[in-house]
């Protein structure tokens, strides 16, 4: 399985982005597939998944009504739109997917394969 994410960059405060997360090597139907970020000195967290058979979202407290996720089964890609960017948004963001389970689980450790990252870089 490989996971590629493009489509990271330099953005200003209020502007927008989006990530894309490009998968090999797997029945994409079958996965549930997540943004996570990491920023300097912090722990790992989930941004936003989809369940691609399903289509069913998730997505944290701190993006929800500016990001969106959506699938596009015939290319095995996730994309992940940002919006209305804020420097708290600063951070290496990475796909990841898993073969089980549902959206509701969100744990890092729970997702068996990942991309490198992507850097995001909000400016105020």
């Amino acid at each position: 399985v490989q996971l590629v994410e493009s489509g990271g960059g330099l953005v200003q405060a209020g502007g927008s982005l989006r990530l894309s997360c490009s998968a090999s090597g797997l029945t994409f139907n079958d996965y549930v597939i997540g943004w996570f970020r990491q920023a300097p000195g912090k722990e790992r967290e989930g941004v936003s998944l989809i369940g691609i058979s399903d289509g069913s979202t998730y997505f944290a407290d701190s993006v929800k009504g500016r990001f969106t996720i959506s699938s596009n089964n015939a290319e095995n890609t996730v994309h992940l739109q940002m919006n209305s960017l804020k420097p708290d948004d600063t951070a290496v963001y990475y796909c990841a997917a898993r073969r089980w389970g549902t959206v509701a689980v969100v744990t890092p450790r729970s997702f068996d394969y990942w991309g490198r990252g992507t850097q995001v870089t909000v400016s105020s």
